[in-house]
């Protein structure tokens, strides 16, 4: 459930001397003491809701503040509805891996990419293999170059680490 903040101050809790009114239709009624616009809310059967407290002077409003609410929390949800989220997948990869088998990791870095996912691929070596750097930057490159078609490279290796961000092509 959304919360929407409570820093929103409503009738008596309104501090201050004199505000600018805007009525429930939205015409402005000018500029009144605290009291004049409770009163006036008061007459409507509607809340006084400060709407700009750093205004000078703060500007209040006359309405119903449960619509109001309900109205901040379905703008909040609609809001979160159209975010987009962006998952990054990670594949390793090792220095002696067979063509085969980089073929398909490949393949799945492609079906990654098709769903909009951004896809790390993280080059993986042990022991020995670490001496040799220069085979695991070729593998790097040669899918990268697998890749080019479909995805661009956002990142590419730095000194200690070895790995692509990869992002679909748009």
């Amino acid at each position: 459930m959304l919360i929407i903040s409570d820093k929103v101050r409503i009738n008596e809790k309104i501090k201050g001397k004199e505000f600018r009114i805007i009525s429930s239709t939205g015409e402005q009624l000018g500029i009144m003491s605290i009291s004049e616009a409770l009163e006036a809310a008061r007459k409507e059967e509607l809340d006084l809701v400060e709407i700009s407290p750093a205004a000078v002077p703060p500007v209040c409003k006359i309405m119903d503040y449960g619509k109001y609410k309900y109205e901040q929390t379905r703008k909040a949800k609609d809001a979160k509805k159209k975010q987009k989220v962006v998952v990054v997948k990670e594949v390793k990869l090792r220095t002696r891996i067979d063509d085969h088998d980089l073929e398909t990791k490949v393949n799945a870095i492609k079906k990654f990419l098709e769903k909009d996912n951004k896809v790390k691929v993280t080059l993986v070596q042990f022991g020995r293999e670490k001496s040799y750097q220069d085979m695991g930057i070729e593998l790097l490159d040669q899918v990268a170059g697998q890749l080019e078609d479909v995805a661009e490279v956002e990142k590419r290796y730095k000194e200690s680490q070895k790995y692509l961000m990869l992002s679909a092509k748009k």
